[in-house]
């Protein structure tokens, strides 16, 4: 036999559950209870622009008011308010929507969802997870309407009586419970109100019973109700652009440029993007990407509209079309949302080419910052690196900055890299006296680019400048096979460092008696597990090294004229020497290096 019911909601149950889980942070709640006056604000102003009223003309704000010594908190808007029908309809109905509601009944006229952004009817019992009793004092718009007073504990009943207000629009008057008695902190007020609601659409002010000039501090909002991103590009100033950057990330570098976007179809969508400059040439400084949703702060760095990459830029974005889940403090699962993501990214490839077509200069003096960005963004999305691919620059160990078609190419089609000119400035320097020409390449990320590139690019091997001797550096006089011989054995013998390859090369840079390379692939495993140690477990696998002893160096060539203690003296000052191009001497090495090198001027 079946049966038909409806299920049935117990408020006092339902009382804890969205007092402990329906919010991430517990200061959210200030963010719903101002967001609620704004949409009463935001109602009433649309009654009138629709003839359903006259407009009073009185400057809408809302008021937020701190007794410490009553442990009270107040928010008071002069917005629509209520009527003892509507109090009972929207505030004791849990999850009734009276701007749904409200969006609802005038669906057919213009703009009447405009600037609304309650949708759920549970902003309002956010304010039970800081306090242990709510008053509510309102009085409605409507000719002939009486104030209203309702209050309760967050049990599952409430009062209602006869209200004090005389002014249009509602106070909710939170009785701070122990657990949320931070809040009664002017500080802590001040900065979650920052945080959350610097940019809504309706002034703000703060006032407390400490303030002694109550005057003074009622003239000025907290809040800047015209947020930039609003303005038209066209109508912003550079100076504005840096002041609003200034104010939304107290950063004291400003970016190096901007991205304003503006978007009404097919979605809505409004903000600014920088680029910072960054202050680290090894380490990516972290951006912070704040969302809003009708100057209705949501959180930071949501990766379902920004894109990861564009995570290391900093910049706000405000699309009401975004939709948030009952918290608004997440986004729902919709098609849109990848939308807006695509299009956030393809903003930011079209402004990045037209900064290099336009200001190529300009371009090349922000390729140190930029870099990083770009390159993460190349390997985390592939269109992004076909937008990017012919704009991505790579400086010269000869301060040019070149394309990928204008690198230059050796045997093999390979490209020469430096991750290092510090480091490895000997071999560059033997580039630079042989006509060579190789890329600078010194970022943490590069390790993965490099490989990115020849992944994406199969005819081209990147090869570091210090991985392998080219044709291009060896000498083209004959080499005595046998004599080159004696040099590896006495090398060989007189290092005895087993797993050390060893090579006698003649090289065009006579000066240098020997240098050492290190396997390519091998070292870039190495550098992968060196900036993932924790990842791997911290373990490195060393890469094997070649020494190469170059034979037309005066000192190599009269080497198997020495005795052996001369031999084994000068090889291993001569491995030191090659070291030492490739890295630091460790305590033991440099010791044994400083004494070897009192021997040397002996010989003199």
């Amino acid at each position: 036999m079946k049966r038909e019911g409806q299920i049935k909601v117990d408020s006092e149950n339902l009382f804890p559950i969205i007092k402990k889980w329906l919010y991430s942070d517990k200061d959210i709640f200030l963010r719903e209870i101002i967001a609620n006056g704004c949409d009463a604000i935001k109602k009433y102003q649309s009654l009138c622009s629709m003839g359903e009223t006259e407009n009073d003309n009185i400057k809408p704000r809302i008021d937020v008011y701190l007794d410490k010594n009553a442990k009270t908190l107040s928010i008071s808007d002069n917005g629509i308010g209520m009527t003892d029908e509507e109090v009972e309809k929207y505030i004791t109905q849990i999850a009734f929507s009276g701007a749904q509601e409200f969006i609802e009944k005038y669906k057919d006229k213009a703009d009447a969802d405009a600037g609304i952004i309650g949708h759920f009817g549970l902003g309002f019992y956010s304010a039970y997870m800081v306090s242990d009793l709510v008053e509510i004092e309102t009085l409605s718009y409507a000719n002939g309407a009486k104030p209203v007073h309702w209050e309760s504990d967050g049990s599952h009943t409430y009062e209602i009586s006869d209200g004090t207000r005389t002014e249009k629009g509602t106070t909710i008057i939170m009785h701070i419970s122990e657990d949320g008695e931070e809040f009664l902190d002017e500080y802590k007020l001040k900065s979650v109100l920052r945080k959350y609601c610097h940019f809504m659409p309706y002034e703000i002010y703060f006032s407390s019973s400490n303030d002694t000039n109550k005057e003074e501090q009622e003239k000025k909002p907290v809040n800047n109700t015209s947020p930039l991103w609003l303005k038209a590009p066209k109508d912003c100033t550079t100076e504005e652009y840096e002041d609003f950057y200034r104010e939304t990330f107290t950063d004291v570098n400003m970016p190096l440029f901007w991205i304003h976007l503006n978007v009404d179809y097919p979605f809505r969508l409004k903000g600014i993007l920088y680029f910072p400059k960054q202050t680290d040439k090894l380490q990516v400084m972290p951006g912070e990407i704040k969302l809003f949703s009708n100057q209705v702060y949501i959180a930071d760095n949501i990766k379902e509209v920004v894109p990861e990459f564009l995570m290391l830029l900093k910049g706000v974005i405000d699309c009401p079309d975004l939709p948030l889940n009952v918290s608004r403090s997440f986004l729902q699962n919709d098609g849109d949302v990848a939308k807006i993501s695509k299009h956030i990214t393809k903003k930011v490839a079209d402004k990045l080419t037209s900064v290099y077509k336009n200001e190529r200069k300009n371009y090349e003096s922000y390729w140190d910052d930029i870099s990083p960005f770009i390159k993460f963004g190349c390997i985390k999305d592939e269109k992004f690196y076909d937008r990017m691919k012919d704009i991505i620059l790579y400086q010269s160990i000869n301060g040019d900055f070149k394309t990928f078609s204008e690198l230059p190419k050796y045997s093999d089609n390979k490209v020469y890299y430096v991750s290092g000119m510090d480091v490895q400035a000997q071999y560059v320097k033997m580039f630079k006296d042989n006509g060579l020409d190789a890329i600078i390449l010194e970022h943490n990320i590069d390790a993965h680019f490099v490989s990115f590139l020849e992944y994406k690019e199969s005819e081209t091997k990147f090869v570091r400048i210090d991985s392998e001797i080219g044709d291009a550096l060896k000498s083209d006089g004959n080499t005595d096979e046998n004599n080159n011989q004696k040099i590896i054995d006495i090398f060989k013998q007189s290092l005895g460092i087993e797993k050390l390859e060893v090579k006698a090369e003649a090289l065009k840079t006579t000066n240098t008696p020997a240098i050492i390379t290190i396997n390519e692939y091998e070292r870039r495993m190495n550098d992968i597990n060196r900036i993932y140690g924790n990842m791997f477990g911290g373990n490195t696998i060393k890469p094997s090294e070649t020494l190469i002893v170059n034979t037309d160096n005066d000192i190599i060539k009269k080497l198997c004229d020495f005795d052996e203690e001369k031999q084994n003296l000068l090889c291993k000052h001569i491995y030191d020497l090659a070291v030492i191009s490739q890295r630091k001497l460790t305590a033991a090495e440099l010791d044994g290096f400083v004494t070897r090198s009192v021997e040397v001027m002996k010989l003199i």
